[in-house]
C-alpha cells in the first residue's frame, strides 16, 4: 500500500544523507527510523542503538549470519 505524506524538508534531507551511508533508499531510511522509534517506544529500557542494530541484524539473510559460539572459560 502506498500513501502520500508531507514531511519536513530538513527531515527528508537528513534521511537522504543517512540513506546514502546505509545503502538504503530515502523511503527505506524513513521506514527504518519509524521502526526504530516504534520499537523504542515499546521497549523504553533498551538503548536506541541496540534496537537499531537488532533490527538490522534481523533483516540480514540467515545464510549470511555468523553462528553464535560461546567462549569457553578456562
Amino acid at each position: 500500500m502506498s500513501i502520500s505524506v508531507r514531511l519536513d524538508d530538513e527531515l527528508v534531507n537528513q534521511a537522504r544523507s543517512a540513506a546514502k551511508a546505509e545503502f538504503r533508499t530515502v523511503q527505506g531510511q524513513l521506514e527504518f527510523w519509524a521502526k526504530v522509534g516504534r520499537a523504542a517506544l515499546d521497549n523504553p529500557d533498551l538503548p536506541a542503538d541496540f534496537i537499531a542494530e537488532s533490527l538490522m541484524a534481523m533483516s540480514e539473510p540467515r545464510s549470511e549470519a555468523t553462528p553464535f559460539v560461546p567462549s569457553s572459560k578456562s
